[in-house]
């Protein structure tokens, strides 16, 4: 029996990733500090005899008993309310947290994968974004805590690979969404969605004509899946290339939750990019990838579960929990 460790595995990617690897029949630990992981998005797995919870953070010295086949670092906090919340935390474990890791790796003859972004590009200067486009990132501004993280993490990746023969693979993951996300979490979707749900205006930042491209969770966990059984040690782009402007996206939400919500803009927060769309010439070759799930189908399900979460938290407060 193969086994694997997550780290960040409570959180909304990674406890997908924990499911998938139960489906897979491989046996799961999973390691979470639980900053912005929450025990509910495993909650289903507990008991599994295959599964294992660590509570730990990854910043201190990692640990696992017996055999580790995949390593799969997913700790980090990941939203920019998040990442601006917890800065120092955010840097600590994309540099300390990622060298503990591959130290692990390197210990159990691991594969190693790191979730890495589309925000190494920072502001793109070319558009779309691939993988050798080094980027347009200003490292002092207040998104520099997320994106040098992950530019650390992987130079550090990259070093311990050519250095110390370690088998890594990097992703470069781009704007993602489905059932788990938090609704407070501060990106587009969640908070779009809280508001069109609960009849709120629905905030915008900027005019709006800045570009997203949403891939569902469930085709972006198929892309790690793929990445980690290849050979492949560059980064690879994961993200569905539709782009689509901010505020389409918001009348697409206002549409399927038929709100009577209207759209006000708020002004742009620093550093926000202007665009991003993955170019996946080489998922497309390599891993022979690409995206399946319909963004309409995709927001259906979530906003289903966003929706779900709404009336849970409001019998709670009903109830005085």
């Amino acid at each position: 029996m193969e086994r694997v460790l997550i780290t960040g595995g409570a959180g909304f990617l990674g406890s997908h990733l924990c499911d998938l690897f139960i489906n897979r029949d491989f046996d799961v630990v999973c390691m979470d500090n639980l900053i912005t992981g929450n025990m509910d998005n495993i909650a289903h797995l507990m008991g599994n005899p295959r599964f294992e919870f660590v509570h730990h953070d990854v910043t201190n010295f990692v640990y696992v008993e017996g055999n580790v086949d995949y390593i799969l670092h997913f700790a980090s906090p990941a939203s920019p309310l998040d990442y601006l919340e917890l800065p120092i935390q955010t840097l600590k474990v994309g540099s300390l947290g990622t060298h503990k890791v591959l130290g692990l790796a390197k210990k159990k003859k691991a594969r190693l994968l790191i979730a890495s972004t589309s925000e190494v590009y920072g502001d793109p200067l070319i558009h779309p974004q691939q993988e050798d486009y080094w980027g347009n990132v200003n490292p002092v501004g207040p998104r520099g805590v997320y994106d040098e993280a992950k530019r650390f993490a992987e130079a550090m990746t990259m070093a311990y690979h050519r250095y110390h023969g370690v088998e890594t693979r990097i992703i470069r993951i781009f704007n993602t969404y489905g059932p788990r996300m938090r609704l407070n979490d501060g990106r587009a979707l969640p908070a779009f969605a809280g508001q069109a749900l609960t009849g709120k205006d629905i905030t915008v930042f900027g005019d709006g004509s800045q570009t997203r491209s949403f891939c569902f969770v469930s085709d972006l966990v198929d892309g790690i899946y793929r990445l980690l059984m290849s050979d492949e040690a560059d980064p690879v782009n994961i993200g569905n290339p539709a782009e689509i402007t901010i505020t389409q996206f918001a009348e697409e939400v206002i549409r399927l939750t038929e709100s009577k919500s209207k759209i006000i803009n708020m002004p742009l927060p620093e550093d926000d990019p202007k665009v991003r769309q993955p170019d996946i010439t080489r998922a497309r070759s390599i891993l022979g990838w690409e995206p399946k799930v319909k963004l309409e189908d995709g927001l259906k399900e979530t906003l289903a579960y966003f929706a779900q979460c709404i009336k849970n938290e409001a019998k709670s407060a009903s109830k005085g929990d």
